[in-house]
């Protein structure tokens, strides 16, 4: 699977078909010229100097290159349009990119941006801050385009020159840094200024201050050259981009084993033979983390509203089995603390430095069950005071076969305790909209991660990321609310100082080991093939400057920006 955020798109998946988010969602890539077509692996090149990307089989591409718009092209965001800041998710260190500076006010209230000089866009007109305030402003104009909630924490965008943006806040809220400095992308007024809502425009001919520009578009292939006037001198080293298009994993796979592509995302048990011993010296893979696979249960139903039952639930499961069956050991079994270890050990409570999921253990969780006032039938199944059994429908996406496995192991461990659970595979859509409006029981999915782990606790955890049922909750599906973790999240949003942030984490840690409001699994895994025959460069455990897939935005820039044509 390809996980990405659940507050985009909830996950999207490569493979067996992964975001989610969106994270997540096969996002964007831009046309500056319009043009003829042809598919990835017929066209040529007289220096051969073109980087081949897949990012999942998305069938044929259609002319959407809109940085706001759903379902845009690969490479609208980063490769086209840009951020004001790059943050790596996996340290939060902060590079400058547009701006070049940014400073919070003493109290938190106040947001100011430096922008760099002399950044052009691609049709040679120069970028000030008026685009960046039009941007902002536009999302405000346009809600559903304001995916991460700018202006529910903004009051006023503000341009004293050309090259700075005062942002006035509402209210403090300190990881609005990431939210717009690092994901947002900068569009351009005086070609947008009469576009209409963001959402809905597709943006046939974009114009960005990326490195790349559109060379040719045809349904089959996306084909981006480098921006010869680029701000970054010297960058790109990669002349062309090059984007095909799959309707299937099966000729996906084929074509990564065959080496036909450089970069790819893709989740397959058959990689060690299919893929890495076909050219050990060239293809290569890491999976880092990305986000935490969970069961997520329905916290306004019973039994689920019972601490002693989720623990119960969550202590019968066998983790190293969904890891080495379900995942083919790519995916190790994640952290009773919500966190993606070992990534984002600085944050873990010392109380926690040695806990981990022990073995499924059912006499233990018999006696949870028995604590909170179950009694089995004959059937060896559950009983409520009120006389129902304990039988659920636990969610999956048809098709998502590692997820469907692991579905396929809860039924059989929560059975060995007395609880039955009917594996129910739903089209994407309509498995998302049970979260979304809280129609269901239990369900397998991921919470996308950020910088730090407040951004997936925040996801996971917040009363704003919940609704009422019926109602569409953003991410947070199990509908948890709690005053304490309200709290928490606060004290991490309304200081920039680290050691408050990291003890209001750990507190949030406490409550997901003690109280259970979501029972992790494995730490999903960023899938990311690539090959460095013809380019070197690539992110990887050693060099970890940027999240490696090629569906990771802004990240994917960076990763291109990094690379060097092989001579």
């Amino acid at each position: 699977m390809t996980p990405q955020s659940l507050t985009t798109s909830y996950k999207r998946k490569g493979g067996t078909k992964a975001w989610l988010f969106s994270l997540l969602l096969i996002l964007g890539a831009a046309l500056a010229a319009c043009g003829g077509g042809g598919n990835g692996t017929s066209q040529s090149s007289s220096h051969n100097n073109y980087l081949t990307i897949q990012t999942g089989p998305n069938g044929d591409f259609t002319r959407n290159f809109g940085p706001y718009a759903p379902n845009a092209n690969p490479g609208t965001q980063g490769m086209v349009y840009e951020t004001l800041l790059y943050v790596n998710g996996f340290s939060n260190k902060v590079t400058p990119w547009l701006a070049t500076d940014y400073k919070f006010s003493s109290d938190n209230k106040t947001l100011t941006f430096t922008l760099r000089q002399n950044v052009k866009w691609s049709d040679g007109k120069p970028f000030s801050s008026a685009d960046v305030a039009f941007t902002l402003n536009l999302l405000k104009k346009y809600p559903a385009a304001d995916s991460n909630g700018l202006w529910n924490y903004f009051n006023s965008v503000t341009t004293p020159d050309d090259h700075t943006v005062v942002i006035n806040m509402k209210k403090v809220y300190t990881p609005i840094l990431w939210n717009v400095g690092g994901t947002t992308y900068i569009v351009p007024e005086h070609l947008w200024q009469n576009v209409g809502d963001p959402t809905k425009y597709t943006n046939p001919n974009p114009v960005g201050t990326g490195p790349f520009v559109l060379k040719n578009f045809s349904s089959q292939l996306i084909d981006y050259t480098k921006n010869t006037s680029y701000w970054q001198s010297g960058l790109p080293k990669v002349d062309e981009l090059r984007y095909p298009s799959y309707n299937s994993n099966q000729s996906l796979e084929l074509d990564m084993d065959k080496g036909v592509l450089d970069w790819v995302s893709l989740y397959t048990p058959n990689l060690q033979k299919g893929y890495v011993d076909r050219d050990p010296a060239h293809n290569k893979y890491w999976f880092p983390p990305n986000n935490a696979v969970s069961l997520i249960m329905n916290l306004t139903k019973a039994p689920f509203n019972n601490v002693n039952v989720r623990k119960a639930i969550s202590i019968a499961l066998d983790r190293d089995q969904m890891s080495k069956v379900a995942e083919s050991n790519f995916e190790a079994v994640g952290s009773p603390t919500g966190l993606l270890l070992p990534a984002q050990k600085d944050y873990l409570a010392s109380d926690y430095q040695n806990t981990t999921w022990q073995a499924p253990n059912v006499a233990e969780a018999t006696k949870l069950m028995e604590s909170a006032g179950y009694k089995k039938g004959s059937d060896g199944i559950y009983v409520g005071p009120d006389g129902k059994k304990l039988s659920f429908n636990l969610n999956v996406v048809t098709g998502w076969s590692d997820w469907v496995t692991m579905c396929q192991m809860i039924n059989s461990q929560l059975k060995a305790i007395g609880i039955q659970t009917n594996v129910s595979a739903l089209s994407y859509a309509s498995y998302i909209n049970a979260l979304n409006m809280g129609s269901f029981d239990m369900s397998i999915g991921s919470f996308g991660a950020g910088p730090t782990p407040f951004y997936s606790f925040n996801s996971m955890l917040s009363k704003a990321k919940s609704a009422p049922i019926g109602q569409q909750a953003a991410s947070n599906f199990e509908r948890w609310m709690d005053p304490a973790t309200e709290k928490l999240l606060d004290q991490y949003a309304t200081t920039t100082d680290l050691n408050a942030q990291k003890q209001a984490i750990q507190g949030l840690e406490k409550i997901m080991v003690e109280q259970v409001p979501v029972v992790t699994l494995v730490n999903g895994a960023a899938w990311n093939e690539y090959s460095t025959k013809n380019f070197t460069g690539w992110p990887s455990v050693d060099n970890p400057y940027a999240v490696p897939p090629p569906w990771q935005y802004p990240d994917a820039e960076q990763v291109v920006l990094h690379l060097t044509p092989v001579q």
